[in-house]
């Protein structure tokens, strides 16, 4: 593996560094299978139907109404501020009345990121995999401004709200991450256990800005391979990927843009562009993380840039705080590894993973297609 070296300066703010030694932004993990090679937009759509068919008619795809108050519209002029409401959507997957799972992704993710762990897991728990304001199937804000982690954490609490008040389960990856240890430092009450993705209370400005730039823009896919390529690359610290798992996540990152004339990103750039302002400093949850006492699992990718030893470290100090590692992989892990999702069962079950620090070794690859017969998904399931 390529390794580049640089001087890294210190964080002081954190008491945090960067490696000196960090890995090659290019590297990838080298596919396990051969990559597809898709020649239009029809041959995209054919091989669409059979991977999402995959989940299809097991989850329920539901919406509620989120009402945005008036102290988190910074940039709108007092006189015209006023609370409006946007829809947000989300994945809803298992037994209504089992424990609640939330699931939510980092800046760029969307809701059908955890399809592979929601199946795993529909049989215990009820899991909710929510897309962001401004990402996936949710509704966009009215102001650039809007869009910032107080708002992200208001999201949260009142989807926990609209699915009955009761403490939830919180899985947070990358940004997500950061909205659950804001949430429980100011409504400690609504998370009984907490499994972060990757993400600490310390995240390095260099990391931020790197990522801000990547995704700040926006891009039009005109061919199949072309998403294929830059998409995938996008996520190449996932882990060692198969090749239906990585068409699952850009098939449903993306839509088909008449106007554009190709695939574009289910996002807000604004929303995007408002990451991009606030990742010019390192983002600080130190005190914030004093009040995580609950139950609390961390994964972490060997390979990540975002989530340090020292910041491990100093987040074990006095928590009693189960750590899973997973090589071959930066930030963050896509959990659609079984042997990830089996780990993560055990601990959310009791029967295993006590506090301290495990790693969790990748599983064979997945049947391409479940099911037999292989279940395609309709064309209203596609356009949705």
């Amino acid at each position: 593996m390529k390794r580049v070296l640089s001087v890294v300066p210190h964080d002081a703010l954190a008491g945090d560094s960067m490696p000196d030694e960090r890995f090659d932004p290019a590297w990838e993990p080298a596919p396990r299978l051969p990559r597809r090679e898709i020649s239009n937009w029809s041959q995209y759509m054919a091989i669409a139907s059979q991977v999402v068919g995959r989940f299809h008619g097991q989850f329920r795809l539901e919406r509620f109404d989120y009402l945005h108050p008036e102290s988190l519209q910074p940039a709108t002029p007092r006189r015209l501020r006023k609370p409006y409401k946007a829809s947000v959507a989300y994945a809803d997957w298992g037994p209504p009345n089992a424990p609640v799972l939330l699931c939510c992704g980092g800046v760029a993710n969307v809701a059908m990121r955890f399809n592979y762990l929601a199946s795993d897991l529909a049989d215990h728990f009820r899991i909710v995999c929510m897309d962001w304001l401004g990402r996936g199937r949710s509704g966009w804000l009215a102001d650039e401004g809007d869009y910032s982690l107080p708002t992200y954490v208001e999201q949260l609490r009142q989807l926990i709200m609209h699915l009955g008040g009761r403490p939830v389960i919180m899985l947070g990856s990358s940004m997500g991450g950061s909205a659950a240890i804001e949430l429980i430092d100011r409504h400690p009450g609504l998370v009984a256990r907490l499994i972060l993705n990757d993400v600490g209370p310390h995240i390095p400005a260099q990391r931020r800005k790197r990522r801000a730039e990547t995704i700040a823009r926006h891009f039009v896919f005109h061919t199949p391979s072309e998403l294929l390529r830059k998409v995938g690359a996008s996520h190449k610290n996932d882990g060692p990927l198969a090749d239906d798992v990585r068409f699952n996540l850009t098939f449903h990152q993306t839509r088909w843009s008449e106007d554009d004339g190709g695939r574009i990103y289910r996002h807000d750039v604004r929303a995007l562009q408002a990451y991009r302002h606030d990742a010019q400093r390192s983002l600080q949850q130190w005190r914030q993380w004093r009040q995580v006492n609950c139950p609390t699992l961390l994964i972490h990718g060997l390979l990540s840039d975002t989530l340090l030893p020292p910041t491990i470290d100093r987040m074990c100090r006095g928590k009693p705080i189960t750590v899973m590692h997973v090589p071959d992989t930066g930030h963050s892990p896509l959990l659609a590894d079984r042997n990830q999702t089996w780990f993560i069962r055990g601990w959310l079950l009791g029967s295993q993973a006590a506090a301290g620090s495990w790693s969790v070794m990748h599983a064979p690859p997945r049947e391409p297609y479940a099911g037999n017969p292989v279940h395609f998904a309709p064309v209203e399931a596609l356009n949705a």
